[in-house]
């Protein structure tokens, strides 16, 4: 592990997100200074600062953390001074209690170390009578205010790129692994090439949570966000994605049965010639599931607008031994079936 790795991130922070920081920190000063004269309106800054995060829902719940633990320091510092004095050790017993108040109250960690840090600050900068304290907390109060106002109005954002992106590769694929599973029933395959498509059938699980992880930070993204155009488009694709990840739990099922009942006579079944259709016009539903939810990452020009699944496959007792694999492959078809027309 490289040293820069604990220090550098992977991608840098939008431009737009360091200059709302800027803004709030600034107009936050500006304003504890013009209303709060005395000292330099650290807290004012500070809370601003902090408060400022890449959605409004995560602002608020920085600004409450800000909020709470600051009272809770500024008051536990002016306690402990006006019981023991203003002796240097007391500092040190402010943040011993402090965190001790955190734990017996179940604080967040973020919490925990606002409430040591505010009764430390308040303790080392300044004087700790009431009066004090009282213009701390208000000026704590201004930041976080500044912070959210500036946030919720220079162009909040939504992250329904990411979920765009990560759901039309995931129904790309799932429409793939259908595409291959067919052919492989029609031809025979070395171990190789078995297990060569397990594994594609098994990415796609890490795909799938890679789309529920970029949906849930685009619904995250609309909580407490004035700008509300998009919260239909991410209620779609998070519909859409209901749909498709029982059928990624078929998909990689049926790759599985093949896989551990293959044979080289699995081609002269005549129902599996009946399966494997199946499986492409699910391959060709799935497609045009996801261009319906115009998320597709390019367009596919040979998918019809019709769907392709269109009756229940009808079949007859397997004339070889291969009744175990046709029927657990039915079974999933069936299942997939349920999802795609919503007739079980």
């Amino acid at each position: 592990m490289k040293m820069t790795a604990a220090v550098r991130s992977a991608k840098r922070a939008p431009l737009l997100q360091v200059a709302k920081s800027a803004i709030a920190t600034l107009g936050a000063w500006l304003i504890s200074s013009w209303l709060i004269p005395g000292p330099l309106p650290v807290f004012a800054a500070i809370a601003a600062l902090l408060v400022v995060q890449p959605s409004v829902n995560q602002s608020f719940a920085k600004a409450l953390e800000r909020s709470i633990g600051v009272i809770a320091g500024v008051v536990i510092a002016v306690l402990l001074s006006l019981l023991l004095g203003p002796q240097s050790w007391v500092v040190l017993l402010a943040i011993v209690v402090a965190m001790l108040v955190a734990w017996v109250f179940r604080a967040t960690p973020g919490t925990g170390n606002q409430v040591a840090i505010s009764a430390m600050l308040v303790l080392a900068l300044g004087s700790s009578n009431p009066e004090y304290a009282l213009d701390r907390i208000l000026e704590t109060l201004i930041g976080v205010a500044f912070g959210l106002i500036v946030n919720a109005l220079v162009v909040p954002p939504v992250l329904t790129g990411p979920a765009r992106r990560d759901l039309g590769l995931l129904g790309t694929e799932i429409a793939a692994s259908l595409d291959r599973l067919a052919d492989a029933l029609l031809g025979s395959r070395t171990p190789a090439q078995l297990q060569g498509l397990m594994v594609e059938a098994r990415l796609l699980r890490p795909m799938q949570t890679a789309a529920e992880a970029s949906i849930s930070a685009g619904e995250e993204s609309l909580t407490l966000n004035p700008r509300r155009a998009a919260r239909g488009e991410i209620a779609d694709m998070r519909s859409l994605l209901d749909t498709l990840s029982p059928i990624v739990t078929q998909v990689i099922g049926m790759t599985r049965a093949y896989f551990d009942h293959y044979d080289a006579t699995l081609a002269d079944e005549p129902t599996v010639h009946a399966i494997a259709e199946q499986l492409r016009r699910a391959g060709h539903d799935v497609r045009l599931a996801v261009q319906i939810a115009d998320i597709a990452p390019e367009p596919a020009a040979e998918t019809s607008t019709i769907p392709a699944l269109t009756a229940p496959l009808q079949l007859k007792p397997p004339a070889s031994g291969h009744w175990i694999l046709v029927g657990s492959l039915m079974e999933d078809l069936r299942r997939i079936r349920g999802e795609l027309v919503g007739d079980e």
